[in-house]
């Protein structure tokens, strides 16, 4: 599904170059390779503020603490997106419901808010899943007039960007994972949080440090040590260059893939700067039998995600009673193909081969 040690090899020199710089300075943690990728993040998705943290997850549960009307306690997800959202929510002491996405996009559905909205919820996230950048408008305009702020789950769209603007910048706040295998991955965890709120930016700052508002003085509870290290900001500084051209390599690699695609398979498109082509998602009529032909050409797939949220048996009693028909409808029949910037031309035509022959 991925090589990651294609991309170590070809960036060895500059990533050597990276390790020497943090050496250099004797700077570990929050030092100046910090400083400057929390500047140039904020730069490449237009926002005014990045404050970076430990990991992905963290990354979403302190915006969610920060972002989270006082009086209100909800988180709106959709239910497609890996958990990664329930967990954060869950860990930060909310309740979670969850709202039915759109069959073609596999985004938060709009219309779908309305009945789920009341006046316990103070925030819904958006995720822009598979690396398509999700209608984050549509979800304000129902939002907004109700009091509830709006919040993006970047993780699987860096780059991404419409005519609204580039993913990160169109709510109030948005988080980012750099999870090796992202499409800006470092050799490590590492997360963080844009904003062109100074309150919320201000509250980040403290949340990821112990809830400091000064050294050893904590004035913001739900505080934790979640901070991206001088290794890993040096690692994403030098990799984020080369963001913008592995990220049409990817769409590339889709485009592909949709034009041969055998009838029975819909491969989910990439077209335009509003998608990064994180992942390449089919949808198949028959999913076993997919597999099982692609897995015979010695093709692995994946599937991103088999089980919806409100299913997932830690917490299902909670949710006994909610029906999500769309996205129990897509989980079942949702692959996953390789795409990765570091694929070869046989490779991809192999794969085209493959779902052609189907």
């Amino acid at each position: 599904m991925n090589d990651l040690s294609r991309a170590i090899d070809d960036q060895r020199a500059e990533l050597d170059r990276a390790w020497t710089r943090v050496l250099d300075s004797a700077h570990v943690v929050m030092g100046p390779e910090h400083t400057a990728f929390e500047a140039e993040l904020a730069a490449l998705v237009g926002a005014n503020h990045a404050v970076a943290v430990g990991s992905g997850t963290d990354a979403l549960e302190l915006m969610l603490r920060a972002t989270m009307p006082v009086g209100r306690e909800v988180v709106v997800t959709a239910a497609n997106c890996g958990g990664y959202t329930t967990t954060a929510a869950r860990r930060g002491g909310f309740a979670v419901r969850y709202v039915d996405v759109d069959a073609e996009t596999h985004c938060v559905d709009p219309k779908a808010l309305v009945d789920v909205l009341d006046a316990r919820v103070g925030v819904v996230v958006v995720t822009h899943l598979y690396g398509r950048a999700a209608d984050v408008a549509a979800v304000r305009s129902v939002c907004e007039p109700l009091g509830i702020r709006v919040v993006e789950d970047c993780a699987q769209a860096i780059g991404a960007s419409t005519v609204e603007g580039p993913v990160g910048s169109r709510a109030d706040a948005a988080a980012f994972s750099f999870y090796p295998t992202k499409n800006l991955g470092a050799l490590g965890d590492g997360g963080a949080v844009t904003t062109s709120s100074e309150e919320i930016a201000g509250s980040l700052r403290a949340l990821r440090q112990y809830g400091w508002d000064g050294k050893y003085r904590i004035g913001v509870d739900g505080g934790r040590n979640s901070r991206l290290d001088e290794v890993q900001a040096a690692v994403l500084r030098t990799r984020m260059p080369f963001l913008g051209a592995q990220n049409q390599t990817r769409r590339g690699i889709i485009r592909r893939y949709v034009e041969v695609a055998a009838s029975g398979v819909r491969v989910l498109p990439a077209e335009g700067a509003g998608h990064v082509g994180h992942l390449a998602v089919v949808v198949a009529d028959d999913r076993a039998s997919l597999r099982r032909h692609l897995e015979s050409q010695l093709i692995r797939t994946d599937v991103h995600y088999p089980v919806p949220d409100h299913l997932q048996s830690a917490f299902r009693d909670e949710y006994a009673e909610v029906s999500l028909p769309v996205t129990e409808s897509l989980a079942e029949r949702i692959v996953t193909l390789p795409c990765f910037a570091e694929m070869t031309s046989d490779e991809v035509d192999r794969v085209c081969a493959a779902l052609a022959s189907y």
